[in-house]
């Protein structure tokens, strides 16, 4: 895997963990996830101007990637509703290199070694781990860690979707481009259907979020897309799992959330496995 697929992989998963950390602080959810993905907007467009159109036999993987991006965003609000972000995150994303890894043997007929294995047990150990953490109060969120594993899933069909639909494409940024613009326009959408108002309290309210949340998860996928071109999903979907343990620091150190030694094997052991996934092939 090339130097620079590694270093901006771990850029990204830095910047992902911080917009997560943005979208659980909120105390308006619904508007610090409007903000995030609306935000995309100025910086989607931006991008498509210095590059060429996406080939057209992408479409299809564009309209998947809408529906699956769409499921995500829908499945992490509710998720962060109810846990904590040292819960769903770890969750979240360590269960996709698992089904990124299965679809790959399954599908695109992967040869997985040993280390491999031994990476998915360990993520999946995490996995189970993570649903017997205790939450803030106290009390075990079993239904947290139920949301954010199927947050999870929609994280990893929108991984393989979107890096099949880039490789189609031609071009990273004018696929994510096109597929950030219209998953901001559903999105509106949906926000004007299920909660009224909330758009237009965007610039006022949620300014810091839409523009410096925008920006980084924006940024961050960009970047994981042109990843995705480079070198195996798998592996770059391994790498931005380390997002988990920034995840960790700010969920402990800057939102005073619990920890205890079940959440800390837990994230470890997730990241772990990603990690070997990683430097296994």
């Amino acid at each position: 895997m090339p130097t620079i697929v590694i270093a901006t992989t771990l850029v990204a998963a830095l910047l992902h963990a911080c917009w997560n950390a943005l979208a659980k602080g909120a105390a308006d959810k619904h508007l610090s996830m409007a903000g995030v993905i609306i935000g995309h907007l100025p910086y989607a467009v931006i991008g498509l101007m210095f590059v060429p159109m996406p080939d057209l036999a992408c479409w299809p993987y564009l309209l998947g990637s809408l529906v699956l991006h769409f499921g995500y965003q829908v499945f992490l609000l509710n998720s962060y509703r109810i846990g904590d972000l040292t819960q769903v995150y770890p969750v979240a994303r360590g269960i996709a290199p698992l089904i990124v890894a299965l679809v790959s043997v399954t599908v695109l007929n992967v040869v997985l070694g040993w280390q491999e294995v031994f990476a998915i047990v360990l993520i999946g150990t995490g996995l189970l781990s993570l649903g017997l953490v205790r939450g803030a109060g106290g009390a075990r969120n079993p239904k947290a860690a139920a949301l954010a594993a199927a947050t999870g899933c929609f994280i990893a069909g929108y991984s393989l979707v979107d890096g099949l639909g880039a490789r189609v494409a031609g071009t990273a940024i004018g696929f994510y481009g096109w597929s950030a613009i219209g998953n901001a326009v559903v999105f509106a959408a949906f926000l004007r259907v299920t909660k009224p108002g909330t758009i237009s309290r965007l610039w006022g309210e949620g300014r810091f979020v839409l523009i410096v949340g925008g920006c980084a998860s924006y940024c961050a996928y960009a970047l994981v897309v042109w990843g995705f071109m480079q070198a195996p999903i798998a592996l770059v979907t391994a790498l931005r799992e380390t997002s988990i343990i920034f995840a960790l620091f700010i969920g402990v150190f800057f939102m005073k959330e619990g920890l205890d030694l079940m959440k800390v094997f837990a994230t470890f052991s997730t990241i772990l496995g990603a990690v070997l996934l990683r430097f296994a092939r």
